[in-house]
Parts: C-alpha cells; structure tokens; sequence
C-alpha cells in the first residue's frame, strides 16, 4: 500500500497548465510541513513537491495560493532520472489524490497578515497561542451552543 496524508503550507503559488488527450488540469506546487521535534542546527520543516491532475488540480488552481494550509492525501512516487553528465539524480513526488484546507479563510487571512507584520483585522491580542486551531467562544454564547 502506497499512502501519504500532509499537512502543510504552500510555499509559492501552484503552477497549472493543461495537456494530454483530455487536456486535463495538472498541478505542480510545494509544501512545508513543520517537523514534530525540532533540534539546534537542524530544519524546522520539510519541503515536498507534489502533482495534482484533473479535478484536484483544478481545485489547486482556483482555490488554492502560496500560504494556505492544506491536507493532502495521495501517493509517493519516485522522481529519478538521469542528468547530462550521465548520473543518476533521486527524487520524490507526492501525487496528490485529495487536497482540503486546513484551516478557515479567516485563520489564513490572519496567517498571510501576521506573516507581513501585522495583526489581522477584528482579532485582538489574547496572548493565546494562536496556533492551536481554536477559536475563542465569548461567555455569553455559552446557552445557544448544542454542547457544554
């Protein structure tokens, strides 16, 4: 079984274009995806290329951009070939089968935002990790949810 599920950002815009006999949508982008233990002197991610191809890459191409959190959910192939000088160069490419966003609109606006420097729109300053994926319920909202 060949099965790889990521959660990352894209680190530039995905890059479409369409061929083959059905000209078909393919997609071409990369993601970082934070590693779990992080130690002096080494990277705190990794970067993956991936490919999508026909409705995901369509998917990829109207909705997607450089910043936004995605799971993808695909297989790893192997990307070698040979270079001019005749040696053998070894690679991977994720083939995504799925992509979804891994976060809201509003969380990924906030994202780019404090990238650049600044705080987004309507959200205050709690102190609160802000990435922890949670958001904040206000007391007074307490009675109207269906759980406590």
């Amino acid at each position: 079984m060949n099965k790889v599920i990521l959660m990352g950002r894209l680190t530039r815009d995905p890059e479409v274009r369409y061929g083959g006999s059905s000209n078909m949508a393919i997609a071409k982008f990369s993601i970082a995806v934070d590693r779990r233990f992080k130690r002096d002197g080494e990277p705190t991610a990794d970067f993956f290329n991936c490919t999508a191809f026909g409705k995901t890459g369509e998917f990829i191409e109207k909705y997607v951009h450089k910043g936004t959190k995605v799971v993808i959910d695909g297989e790893l192939r192997n990307d070698n070939y040979t270079n001019k000088e005749g040696q053998k160069v070894y690679g991977m490419n994720i083939i995504a089968n799925s992509v979804e966003f891994a976060e809201s609109k509003a969380a990924s606006q906030g994202y780019n935002a404090g990238a650049a420097g600044q705080q987004p729109a309507g959200s205050a300053d709690t102190g609160a990790d802000a990435g922890d994926d949670f958001m904040n319920i206000p007391d007074s909202v307490d009675e109207k949810l269906p759980f406590k």
